[in-house]
């Protein structure tokens, strides 16, 4: 006796498939809709992260407080914001440093730059710099640098 498949043949109707036209249809579908939504997006990614740059630079300003709050200065310059994640070796060193820390790990900018600290600034008791997308002083739009700060007007290109 001859082996047979357990399931029966399925038979094909003529309309269960898709035809050349519908697909066509879909397509220019697709592609209307990714010609208006594509031009929207594009450019997006940088005004992010000015925006990633703002909210990095208020979150280490945060810390910046605690820390004040605590050893009642902020860290100086050479001790830089890593004195935010691990506590500083050069004085003056603080009196009351967190366990723990104030931040788990001191942040590079969003384009992988590390952020610049100086205390004091020349216009208040410290400024957060990021120098943009070039990575150099100085620019226009993306490239402009991010300040941060009491007393710090610039916020960075676009805010």
């Amino acid at each position: 006796m001859p082996l047979t498949p357990w399931c029966p043949r399925k038979i094909r109707l003529a309309d269960s498939g898709v035809t050349l036209i519908e697909m066509m249809v879909v397509l220019v579908i697709i592609s209307v809709v990714a010609a208006l939504v594509v031009p929207q997006v594009i450019g997006r990614p940088d005004e992010a992260r000015v925006t990633v740059a703002g909210a990095d630079m208020r979150t280490i300003s945060s810390s910046l407080e605690m820390y004040r709050l605590d050893n009642r200065t902020y860290p100086t310059t050479a001790q830089g914001l890593s004195a935010l994640a691990s506590p500083p070796v050069q004085a003056p060193l603080p009196a009351n440093w967190a366990t723990g820390g104030y931040l788990p790990a001191v942040p590079a900018d969003p384009w992988s730059n590390p952020y610049e600290y100086r205390s004091p600034a020349e216009t208040g008791p410290y400024e957060i710099l990021s120098l943009g997308a070039d990575g150099v002083p100085g620019g226009e739009g993306v490239d402009a640098d991010i300040r941060h700060g009491p007393g710090v007007a610039t916020a960075g290109a676009g805010q």
